[in-house]
């Protein structure tokens, strides 16, 4: 095999609790991870020359062992000898520091891919081991679908798949630091906690308005007071429509669940109306129950 071409898919936080943070600085966390069809185009090329080469879009991305694809792809090389080298080519439509995990993503599709290419026979739960070397969200973007994170990401339950819905997706023209954030978060104390487990309970009952009436981020509470236009594009949502809408891991992305489509539309508009956001995406959950 020369090349192969995947995509690679953005998630969202249908919930985001902190329970504490670890010695060596990592956060014990409990989250629902969904992902969705917002993605980055990955294609890898098997080259005769030794080396990594990363080419991408974005001209503020870096190319060179700073970039987690290319870690990913290091990382292989290595443990295995492979011979020659790999061009990856990052066609990004993923908001960049956005808490979409969408270098976690490139990073999980090179694993994937160059299993595949090089024949490597590595199990999906291996390249997870891996994967979670690169960093916490990497294991999540291997699995994909509907799924309970817990550890410091990496401890990884299924559950039932979302029912079928829109998502809209906007993200301010800010960029979150997730250090910040979560240093911030360590600084105050958290008074009220996401009831994961009844977001849970939704999913097992099928029901989108349940899970959307317990979605919670406890994030929001330092990173909205920060950047007060996430507010403002969650009300936004609601008041077009959505059954729910929250920011995304550390931010500052926003995103909404829609029964309709034409609702979902119409706050896209709303939304790039006011200016609140440019990167603004009316798109599906992945892996969705058929009702």
């Amino acid at each position: 095999m020369k090349q192969i071409k995947l995509k690679a898919l953005a998630k969202i936080n249908l919930g985001l609790d902190v329970l504490g943070r670890r010695e060596n600085g990592y956060h014990d966390v409990r989250m629902i991870m969904q992902s969705i069809y917002i993605y980055d185009d990955v294609t890898i090329i098997r080259k005769e020359q030794a080396g990594i080469q990363v080419e991408t879009n974005l001209y503020f991305l870096p190319v060179d062992q700073n970039n987690i694809a290319y870690k990913a792809a290091a990382m292989l090389m290595e443990e295995f000898g492979l011979p020659g080298g790999v061009k990856i080519i990052l066609n990004k439509h993923i908001p960049v520091a956005a808490g979409m995990a969408g270098g976690s993503s490139n990073a999980a599709a090179v694993l994937f891919g160059m299993n595949k290419m090089f024949r490597l026979g590595l199990s999906r739960e291996a390249l997870m081991e891996r994967g979670v070397k690169l960093g916490a969200d990497v294991p999540y973007c291997i699995m994909r679908g509907t799924v309970l994170a817990e550890g410091i990401g990496e401890e990884l339950t299924v559950l039932p798949s979302i029912p079928a819905c829109t998502v809209l997706v906007a993200k301010p023209p800010i960029s979150v630091s997730t250090k910040v954030v979560y240093e911030a978060l360590d600084a105050k104390e958290i008074v009220e906690h996401p009831d994961i487990d009844a977001l849970i309970r939704g999913l097992e009952n099928g029901s989108l308005r349940e899970i959307a009436e317990h979605m919670g981020n406890v994030l929001e509470d330092v990173t909205i007071p920060m950047y007060p236009v996430i507010e403002e594009i969650k009300n936004e949502m609601k008041e077009a429509g959505a059954l729910n809408a929250m920011m995304s891991g550390s931010g500052p992305t926003v995103f909404g669940l829609f029964e309709s489509r034409a609702a979902a539309r119409k706050a896209q508009e709303r939304i790039r109306r006011k200016g609140l956001a440019k990167q603004v995406y009316v798109t599906n959950v992945h892996g969705a129950r058929r009702t």
